[in-house]
């Protein structure tokens, strides 16, 4: 057995809620595996909230939607040139011993995330995306803005998703890793509901405001 949260939409502030939910786990590194993974998680999620739309975002997901709002995938536009999200992410951190290593909005993501110099460049202190500055706290603040962000620019992609309520990544596991797509999917879809999106969007410190109170 295994926990993996399950990220629930809402309308206030955080706009999500977190499920841990208890299921069978398959281990192996295959797509076939993950997928028992995924159906078994969502299958017990269901047992306790069968009324809430459960989709698996990452690119093990079995739906094609899930594939496409996956980091790895979502296509976001910066000033310069169109990347993924992955990208923009790791190329927007800074470190003690350098960064951001812009270079790697060129690269693909799985380069992206494996380059070297992100293991190798001390302490992480910030995040830049072009002029723009963030913190490291909130801990998820920079990459939900990011996602939000990349989201508002595929409108179809956004018209979608927000069909979904509740939402898994089979890969993340919150005592290892802090960024979740599928966190920020529910964090998009809440604050679309709630008809703050646009205005949240429209600048880092409005999105600060509304998702984390300041």
């Amino acid at each position: 057995m295994a926990v993996r949260p399950i990220y629930q939409s809402q309308t206030d502030a955080p706009f999500f809620r977190v499920i841990d939910v208890s299921f069978q786990y398959f281990s192996g590194f295959s797509t076939s595996q993950k997928q028992k993974s995924i159906e078994s998680l969502h299958k017990q999620y269901n047992k306790s909230d069968p009324d809430h739309a459960v989709l698996e975002i990452s690119s093990k997901s079995k739906s094609e939607l899930g594939v496409a709002l996956s980091a790895f995938n979502l296509n976001f536009k910066t000033p310069q040139q169109n990347c993924s999200v992955e990208c923009a992410f790791q190329s927007s951190k800074v470190f003690e011993g350098g960064g951001p290593y812009v270079d790697l909005l060129d690269k693909t993501s799985r380069e992206a995330k494996k380059d070297t110099r992100l293991h190798e460049s001390g302490k992480l202190i910030a995040f830049q995306y072009f002029e723009l500055k963030f913190p490291l706290e909130p801990k998820d603040y920079f990459y939900n803005w990011l996602y939000s962000s990349a989201l508002m620019q595929n409108q179809e992609l956004a018209s979608e998703i927000i069909k979904y309520d509740s939402f898994s990544d089979i890969e993340f596991n919150p005592q290892k890793s802090i960024n979740c797509q599928a966190r920020a999917a529910a964090v998009f879809v809440g604050l679309s509901r709630r008809h703050l999106l646009e205005e949240a969007i429209r600048s880092p410190e409005l999105f600060l405001n509304i998702v984390y109170g300041g």
